[in-house]
């Protein structure tokens, strides 16, 4: 009888709740500070046209009713020109504008983007005349990895632009640039679940310098990666 009982107490006590779920890891600050700097801007916004905003079938307006017009009255003969006078007249001196002053860069610039477009620049180290990643460029370039696989970024596409300073010959820094951007957007397509239609690499040699110099002029600041938001 008591073991009767034991079996009907055990079998209405409710089982022990499991423990909750583990929240999901977040971003760290470098991860999320590139986040904020990509998304795309106001201006941007405005010309990406984003899903369920279809408000169903348009109605045309209907087409306006033509009436036609009264016909207009005949119109009076033209009245003679006065004869211009034969008075010498000086014409007025006009004053020539004034040439435009050339405004140096912003010391606080930190792109070379045209305005209104979402954009950031790193710094990524590589040998001279090199275009190979080295393991310092390498972890750089992890963090930007995991801000354009993020969710906040997944709907929009990039520009990677490789950018050179002033030392060496323009052309050669042209080409690269191009072989530098293009190791980087498939260190980040390999790395990371990025697809690969989403990144377009372009190199920019010595055409687009953060900061002014003369030719041949080594300035750290010039040797970058430029990321672009060019939307969805």
């Amino acid at each position: 009888m008591i073991r009767l009982l034991l079996i009907i107490l055990l079998a209405a006590t409710p089982p022990a709740t499991s423990p909750p779920a583990m929240a999901q890891t977040t971003l760290d600050g470098e991860t999320r500070d590139l986040i904020e700097r990509l998304r795309p801007t106001q201006q941007q916004m405005r010309g990406i046209r984003m899903p369920g905003t279809d408000s169903g079938t348009v109605t045309p307006a209907p087409a306006p009713m033509l009436i036609p017009a009264a016909p207009l009255p005949a119109a009076p003969p033209p009245a003679m020109a006065p004869v211009p006078s034969l008075a010498l007249t000086t014409a007025p001196t006009v004053a020539p504008a004034p040439a435009p002053v050339p405004t140096a860069p912003s010391a606080s610039r930190t792109t070379t983007a045209p305005a209104g477009m979402a954009a950031i620049s790193l710094t990524v180290n590589f040998a001279t005349g090199s275009h190979a990643l080295s393991p310092q460029a390498a972890a750089a370039l992890a963090a930007l990895g995991r801000a354009l696989s993020s969710p906040e970024l997944l709907p929009f596409r990039f520009r990677i632009e490789g950018h050179t300073d002033t030392v060496g010959d323009a052309a050669q820094n042209m080409v690269l640039s191009q072989r530098r951007a293009e190791a980087v957007r498939d260190y980040l397509v390999k790395g990371f679940p990025i697809a690969p239609f989403r990144l377009v690499a372009v190199g920019f040699g010595e055409d687009q310098l953060l900061v002014a110099t003369p030719d041949t002029t080594a300035e750290p600041r010039n040797r970058r990666v430029q990321i672009v938001n060019l939307g969805g």
